[in-house]
């Protein structure tokens, strides 16, 4: 019994994570004839963007205009909050297209300034998997269980100039996703610790004869300890976010922001193997994580290449119209060689004093896509004056 509570628990967060490789390995092929070479980490939740706002401009926040939730997205972000303190609530329903009800995620994230040059910062992730019936061999129900993870972050962040901020993230992360016992190796629920490193700019300047602020930030996250759940220890998402942002401040009600994030996953390739085993091209991905890091820019068995097909872009569109209402839209792209997930998002704001709700929503490049029907929903507060 206890091997089937395993194997049913991970069946289903295999399932459930389908948004990292939306679709089939099998149809995935290149023109030499290698398959999809996805790349794959433990807790891959961490890569989910929790938040309503960069949720409806295709997944990009590492420049945005700073806000409560720029904790998963680049935390250095925080030092140029305009107010004193602030906190958010982020929830999301997943797969809901595939009839799966109770997936969800759950992000609570706050900050404070302690004055103008020092900000601290903090968050909660929850990604519960929903609940599972177990059965024996003969299909009988003998027990349930619910698979869940979550990540628990602090942050502290200093402007180091007028214009220029850092900041340095430290995160808890457990998984439970099952226990067992196969071929007498127990499997038990894992923990890890990571941390951040995150930088930001922001300017105001004049472009084209018009007010407007530019900004362009970078993020290093997951940086840590490998996750264990038996033996064999596997990587975190460790990724590198590189961002940049421009917004046109047209008068006194209106402004309009353009947004880009690229993104690579720091960890090693899967090399191509031959029926045997042995490696034929590429590299054993057995490595520390910093042999992991700074292999991760060439170890791809297809060249520099394939290395190019590991980044993925996302960029966006922010319409307000006197900071009461906000209309986003966005396109997220990752390689087919690669995962696939290609998908156009709408979002929507509203600002009322303190109060800000947000919500966004998915489109898949493609029907019968896990994807489908995604939608986010943020509510957030704000403390404090706001700086003149």
């Amino acid at each position: 019994m206890r091997f089937l509570s395993f194997i049913s628990s991970v069946s289903l967060v295999s399932f459930s994570l389908l948004f990292e490789v939306s679709e089939s390995w099998a149809q995935n092929v290149q023109t030499d004839g290698r398959t999809g070479n996805s790349i794959t980490t433990a807790v891959p939740f961490l890569l989910i963007g929790p938040d309503s706002r960069a949720g409806g401009m295709g997944d990009a926040g590492g420049a945005t205009s700073p806000d409560v939730s720029s904790m998963h997205w680049n935390p250095a972000k925080y030092a140029f909050c305009e107010r004193k303190a602030g906190v958010g609530l982020d929830y999301s329903p997943w797969l809901r297209s595939l009839g799966i009800q109770d997936i969800t995620l759950a992000y609570l994230s706050g900050y404070y300034k302690i004055d103008d040059q020092q900000t601290l910062a903090s968050s909660i992730r929850y990604f519960s998997l929903g609940e599972l019936t177990f059965t024996d061999n003969t299909g009988q129900a003998y027990g349930q269980y619910s698979p869940n993870e979550y990540a628990i972050d602090a942050s502290y962040i200093r402007k180091l100039s007028e214009y220029f901020s850092m900041a340095i993230a430290a995160r808890f992360i457990h998984s439970n996703l099952g226990s067992g016992n196969i071929s007498t190796i127990d499997y038990n629920p894992g923990s890890a610790f990571a941390c951040d490193v995150a930088v930001y700019y922001n300017k105001d300047v004049s472009l084209f004869n018009t007010d407007a602020n530019v900004a362009w930030g970078a993020n290093i996250s997951n940086i840590g300890t490998k996750m264990q759940y038996g033996t064999e220890k596997n990587f975190l998402p460790t990724n590198l976010r590189l961002s940049g942002a421009t917004t046109f401040k047209f008068n006194e009600a209106n402004s309009l922001s353009l947004t880009l994030d690229m993104n690579k996953l720091l960890v090693p390739t899967n090399p191509i193997y031959d029926d045997q085993g042995n490696i034929i091209v590429g590299e054993d991905p057995d490595k520390t994580v910093p042999e992991g890091i700074f292999g991760s820019f060439s170890d791809a068995p297809g060249g520099f290449k394939e290395e190019l097909q590991e980044i993925n872009f996302a960029t966006g569109l922010e319409y307000w119209y006197n900071d009461i209402i906000a209309l986003r839209t966005g396109y997220f792209y990752e390689n087919p060689y690669k995962g696939n997930r290609q998908y156009v998002t709408l979002g929507a704001g509203l600002k009322y004093e303190d109060l800000c709700f947000d919500f966004s929503y998915l489109i898949p490049g493609k029907q019968n896509n896990p994807l489908e029907k995604t939608l986010r929903f943020s509510l957030l507060f704000n403390f404090g004056r706001k700086k003149s």
